[in-house]
Parts: structure tokens; sequence; C-alpha cells
């Protein structure tokens, strides 16, 4: 394979398995089912922006800091990589052996890890803030201090997982609450929630949904799901107690009214 570096060289390179490639430009190269294992793709100078890396054999590669923003790894083989630090915003990892991966302090934003196997896998204060994590193999994993806010564990497998230190796991207390619910017109609704409603907030989330309600203020409709907001008693046509997943059945509220004001 003929590998552009950031000094202007280019170089034939015909096994890439344990290569040396931490200052080459790869930017949008098609390295799908290439066999990368043990290479060294370690920091801001490789540039693997885009990629395409399907089905690619990355076992034990050192990926610290790397840019692989955008990049297609779908199927990969990343068991055991080190990807500390590096920039994951957007990748597409959907089915991608994750194994006992380094993946601490990595940028994983908005990226599409459905299906993925992450058992073992180091994520303590990696930023997971709109991942897709749907029928993610979570077991084992340490999530320490990981941002979740907005992720979908819709269907993961969290068993055994360290979630120790996750940024308000658990915000709600016990006992009847007041809760405040922004309407479709922008009326806010304040809402107690009695002390025998079951209620849940997302991981990583204040957003709130309970049970049922009782409107003491403010009437009208909700905005997503047109729900009828009246004075007394409200009941979903279900509840959802799956902290795993930010949007789904019940009464949405949030504890503060401020945050129900800024709420879109």
């Amino acid at each position: 394979m003929l590998v552009k570096f950031i000094d202007g060289t280019e170089r034939e390179i015909a096994n890439l398995s344990g290569a040396n490639l931490s200052s080459a430009d790869l930017r949008g190269a098609d390295l799908s089912g290439a066999d990368l294992s043990g290479a060294n793709l370690s920091y801001a100078n490789a540039n693997l922006r885009g990629a395409d890396l399907r089905g690619a054999d990355l076992r034990g590669a050192d990926l610290s800091g790397a840019n692989l923003g955008g990049a297609n790894l779908s199927g990969a083989d990343l068991s055991g990589a080190d990807l500390s630090s590096a920039n994951l915003g957007g990748a597409n990892l959907s089915g991608a052996d994750l194994r006992s991966a380094d993946l601490s302090s990595a940028d994983l934003s908005s990226a599409n890890l459905r299906y993925a196997d992450l058992r073992y896998a180091d994520l303590h204060y990696a930023d997971l803030r709109y991942a897709d994590l749907r029928y993610a193999d979570l077991r084992s994993a340490n999530l320490r201090s990981a941002n979740l806010g907005g992720a979908n564990l819709s269907s993961a497998d969290l068993s055994g997982a360290d979630l120790k230190g996750l940024d308000q796991l658990s915000i709600l207390p016990e006992g009847s609450i007041i809760g405040y619910k922004k309407l479709a017109d922008g009326t806010i609704a304040v809402l107690q929630i009695p002390f025998d409603a079951k209620r849940v907030n997302a991981y990583g989330s204040r957003k709130c949904r309970a049970e049922f309600a009782y409107v003491l203020s403010g009437t009208g409709n909700a905005k997503h799901d047109g729900m009828e907001y009246k004075i007394g008693l409200i009941t979903p046509n279900f509840f959802d107690p799956d902290p795993r997943v930010e949007c789904s059945h019940g009464i949405h509220f949030f504890i503060t009214k401020a945050e129900a004001e800024y709420y879109n």
C-alpha cells in the first residue's frame, strides 16, 4: 500500500501489521479488511478521519490520541487496542470487537456502537454523549465517570459494569416530589409526583419520567406525543423503568423549573 506521511513523502508498505504509521496521513483511505494488528497509529499525527476500516484487524494496535472522527470501523477487530484519548466522534463501530480495549478519555460522541462487543473495555472518562449503544455488550466494562448524556443504551447488557461516578446516575429522591413539564405552547405544567409513583432518570441525564402524576397548574398538550395535561391525575399508556433509555414511555419532567423552561 502506498502510504503518505505528513512530511509529504510517500512509501510503499506491503505489510501493515506492526508498522509504524504514527505520522501517516490516512484521511479517507480504504483500509477495509487490512491487517493492522500491532500497528502504531498513535496520536494526532496519525490522521484516519473518514477512513474505511471495515473488518480491519486492529488487534493490539496503538491508536491512542489518533483522529478517527467519522471513520467506518464496523465489524473491525479492535480487541486489546489502545484507543485512549482517541477522537472517534461520529465513527461507525457497529458490530466491532472492542473487548478489553482501552477507550479511556476517548471521544465517542454520536458514535454508532450498536451490537459492539465492549466486554471488559475501559471507558472511564469517555465522552459517550448521544452515542448509539443499542444491543451493545458492556458486561464488566469500566464506565466510571463516563459521560452518557443522551446516549441510547436500549437493550445494552450492563451486567457487572462499573458505573461508579457517573454524573447524575440517580437524581430522584423518594417520596412525594414536584416536577416541571414544558408543554407544546411553552406553558410550564407543575406536577406532583406522588410517593408511590415509580420514577427514573436515564444514566447521565437529568430528564426524568414517572409512572403517573398530578397536574397542579398549567394545562395544554405535550409537544412530542400530544398527550393532554389537565388539572388532576394523568397516567401514560405505559411506564418504562429502564434507566438505559432517556426517551421512553412515562410522564416526562424535570426537577427544576429552569431546566423545563430551557428544554426544547
